[in-house]
């Protein structure tokens, strides 16, 4: 039997913060964690959009505990102010849902000077997840979700190319970052387990959803993909699964249960070889200490 949203209890007390959570699968995210009665941060770059989401939430939800977060994953300075804010705030995080990215723009670079799909999709939640962590292994039954995709297993880590300045693909560019986000959810939850954690590291792909994400596809193909792939809320229900499931154990990779996993209920799914290569992991978690200045869970 699936796995199904409705039969999860109210969560009243716990605390989520949803990155990207103003369309899409964030948006869906959050929407269905503050019906379950938590407080959700909505953590995006752009304030008046995270403000309609809310209301929009609360059209549905009118009892939700939001709160608006401003967090723009291209610039460092601002995970950090996002993360120096929250602390201050919040006591607790039960949930944190590293879900915010985009998927095949242009060549173009973040503040801090990352190629753009690998420093928002991958380093900037890297980061966040950094700056959090200490609240987050201090609060019972955490778990911290990370977004892949199925474009993981078109990926490899060019280890000595992270920003793709020798050659710009964005297809194998985003295939880089998702894969990124997959390892890093994986080497997480090693380091978790070795420091004594019992927080969770997980990941799920939505499979093939219609959101914004696609807003550099050919306008031609918009129209048409309503018909073959699913919603943004059946696209978030791999991470809520992750997020809520009772049989969710760290390391688990959730994504839907049809056929080449491209819409359906979800489950636990099977990830690349290279997904699993922990000597690459380890390099790539080193490497991304040393961009983002950030460093956390040491080797040993």
């Amino acid at each position: 039997m699936s796995w199904n949203i409705q039969s999860v209890l109210p969560q009243p007390g716990r605390v989520a913060v949803v990155t990207g959570a103003n369309t899409g699968l964030g948006f869906e995210t959050a929407k269905a964690l503050a019906g379950l009665e938590m407080t959700v941060i909505l953590a995006c770059r752009n304030g008046q959009k995270a403000e309609d989401a809310k209301a929009r939430i609360l059209q549905v939800h009118p009892g939700a505990t939001l709160d608006v977060m401003l967090l723009d994953l291209n610039a460092l300075s601002s995970v950090k102010a996002f993360a120096d804010q929250f602390l201050a705030t919040y006591s607790r995080l039960d949930l944190l849902i590293n879900n915010a990215g985009l998927m095949m723009p242009p060549f173009s670079k973040t503040t801090d000077g990352f190629e753009s799909q690998i420093g928002a999709n991958y380093l900037g939640h890297f980061a966040l997840t950094g700056h959090l962590l200490e609240r987050i292994n201090s609060t019972p039954d955490a778990r911290i979700v990370t977004l892949s995709s199925m474009a993981h297993r078109w990926g490899r880590i060019q280890l000595d190319d992270i920003n793709s300045a020798l050659k710009y693909s964005k297809r194998a560019s985003y295939g880089q970052s998702k894969l990124a986000c997959l390892m890093f959810a994986y080497e997480l939850q090693r380091r978790l387990e070795r420091s004594g954690s019992a927080t969770l590291s997980v990941a799920a792909h939505p499979g093939i959803a219609v959101t914004d994400l696609a807003r550099y596809f050919p306008q031609l193909v918009m129209p048409l993909m309503k018909f073959f792939f699913q919603s943004a809320y059946d696209g978030a229900l791999p991470t809520l699964y992750a997020a809520l499931g009772d049989d969710i154990v760290g390391g688990d990779y959730c994504g839907p249960d049809g056929k080449g996993e491209r819409q359906g209920a979800p489950k636990k799914v099977r990830s690349s070889r290279a997904s699993q290569d922990a000597d690459v992991a380890v390099a790539l978690w080193q490497l991304s200490q040393d961009l983002v200045k950030v460093t956390y869970l040491p080797d040993s």
